[in-house]
């Protein structure tokens, strides 16, 4: 088990465009399911692009960030690159997030406001 980037975990949530993506591959059946090859694999990065409509160096940046982060896996398959969340990496992440609040795993923040 790898340890935690939290520091590059937070950047890489900072951004809203990378969140959505998360949110995409949470669902990929959802988003992406005019792909041709097997969602199992993966969401090509031409879908992720297309879904996006940003440019294909931007959302290969944003890409490459997730990926850094431990967010998301990348398979090569010929010429694609398939993307998955990284679920292991999300669920201690959120653990070590709780943790780091004094909340316990599995309880949800008290949102009382003052």
């Amino acid at each position: 088990m790898t340890e935690l980037d939290i520091d590059a975990i937070h950047k890489a949530l900072a951004n809203p465009v990378r969140r959505e993506i998360l949110a995409w591959l949470k669902e990929p059946e959802r988003f992406f399911a005019d792909q041709l090859h097997p969602l199992s694999l993966g969401v090509c990065a031409g879908k992720i692009d297309e879904r996006c409509g940003l440019s294909q160096s931007t959302v290969s940046g944003h890409l490459a960030i997730l990926q850094k982060a431990g967010l998301v896996t990348v398979t090569r398959l010929g010429q694609w690159n398939m993307f998955k969340r990284n679920e292991e990496v999300i669920a201690r992440f959120l653990d070590q997030l709780q943790a780091d609040l004094g909340t316990e795993p599995g309880r949800t923040l008290n949102r009382k406001t003052p």
